[in-house]
């Protein structure tokens, strides 16, 4: 089979297995995420392999299987980053600048005591049972950052972006990603033997003027010059224009050290303030109905369902994910007392999933040769299992009001 028809053959398989995933979990009531994880769990290389098998013609054309399977896996991780990049984008077009304002001193502490806590029980847990420090130190890193894709897709499913819980959360993912994004810079320094601090204050210095100079000033320009976009003579002229922003400022993210979804997030909020908001929102709809599942499908195709069969490693990777989990509860929940139980149980569970960062963290730890691998299946299992719990959990706290009483246009299901 040609290389394009078997690269095709598997976005086709991928695409039609998450929405009928989809579907088959709204007919019973639970969150259509969930089922296009799952889906990625079966049809994924460690299940069915129904893909990510490369054909004669990729293995030849790459001279080994292994060759092969890897350019496989980049075709994936790019579909599934752009699919995040328009999620993340089409959440910010729903959240303006000056909500987001409102709620940034809680927001921030929520972000810090969400990751503080998690770090410290991971730390301690992993250390008083005999592991190195720098294992410990990795294992806690991998507690800390938040994967805010799996909330957004579900508050957006919801209908709940709108409310003040939404945009806490929103709002602490900015700021967990810096903060996790210079503990992983330094736990990385250590575990190669050298802490370059100039390195990371430069680091910090560029991840917090980015934020701000985009946020800030970006939302200025958009509102002064958006009529402009109207007299472009490109067809969509204004989509057209929010797209290269957004893969600009997604890519611009990344080259300063911030999550690529942070950039996407940021140029959405932006463009949350031109005249064109509307259209713009129906259109991403549109797009993101398309890619975003490839990211929930990836995500879980790269789980492998054999390591739940050593009951050694899952007692160890179910006490870390219960600190995983309790560790951004309390920390989280705290940061957002006083607004009310739903809603501070709703910040509380929203920043639990570690999702593709766990794996990230346990992939750099394990090649740095500080976790063993052992502790890197126990960050993976806890990575999918965070993931798992929170869409059922968020509509379970919601149980269906959630659209009934929000006071803004409803999205529907991405």
């Amino acid at each position: 089979m040609p290389i394009a028809a078997t690269i095709l053959l598997d976005i086709l398989i991928i695409f039609a297995m998450a929405k009928l995933a989809g579907e088959l979990f709204e007919r019973v009531r639970q969150p259509a995420v969930l089922g296009e994880i799952l889906a990625g769990v079966l049809i994924g290389p460690y299940a069915l392999a129904l893909i990510g098998q490369p054909g004669d013609g990729l293995i030849a054309a790459f001279h080994s299987e292994e060759a092969a399977r890897e350019a496989l896996r980049i075709v994936y991780d790019v579909f599934a980053e752009v699919g995040i990049i328009v999620l993340l984008f089409f959440v910010g077009l729903e959240t303006r600048i000056e909500d987001l304002l409102s709620v940034g001193r809680r927001a921030a502490v929520v972000a810090v005591l969400g990751i503080v806590l998690p770090f410290v029980f991971g730390y301690l847990l992993t250390a008083s049972i005999g592991y190195s420090g720098l294992s410990a130190v990795f294992v806690g890193t991998a507690l800390v950052a938040t994967s805010v894709g799996i909330t957004a897709r579900v508050l957006s499913d919801l209908g709940v972006l709108q409310r003040p819980e939404a945009r806490i959360i929103l709002g602490a993912a900015v700021v967990d990603d810096i903060l996790a994004m210079i503990l992983l810079a330094i736990v990385t320094g250590i575990g190669g033997g050298e802490v370059s601090w100039g390195q990371i204050s430069l680091v910090i210095v560029e991840a917090i003027a980015f934020t701000a100079f985009v946020a800030l000033v970006g939302a200025r320009v958009i509102r002064r010059y958006d009529a402009h976009l109207d007299a472009l003579h490109l067809q969509n002229g204004p989509f057209v224009v929010a797209m290269v922003v957004c893969l600009g400022l997604s890519a611009l993210a990344g080259y300063v050290g911030l999550a690529a979804i942070i950039g996407a997030f940021l140029a959405g909020m932006v463009f949350s303030e031109a005249r064109q908001r509307d259209s713009l929102i129906a259109q991403t709809r549109a797009v993101a109905e398309l890619l975003v599942p490839f990211f929930f499908v990836v995500t879980g195709a790269q789980v492998d369902p054999r390591l739940f069969l050593d009951w050694r490693i899952v007692g160890l990777a179910l006490a870390v994910t219960v600190l995983a989990i309790a560790g951004k509860l309390i920390g989280c929940s705290i940061g957002a007392w006083g607004l009310g139980k739903r809603s501070v149980a709703v910040v509380g569970v929203g920043m639990v999933p570690r999702g593709e960062v766990g794996v990230i963290v346990a992939t750099l730890g394990l090649t740095l040769g500080a976790l063993s691998r052992e502790l890197f299946s126990v960050v993976i299992m806890m990575s999918v299992l965070t993931t798992l719990i929170v869409p059922p959990v968020l509509h379970w706290i919601y149980r269906g009001t959630a659209r009934s009483t929000s006071t803004t246009p409803q999205s529907p299901h991405l």
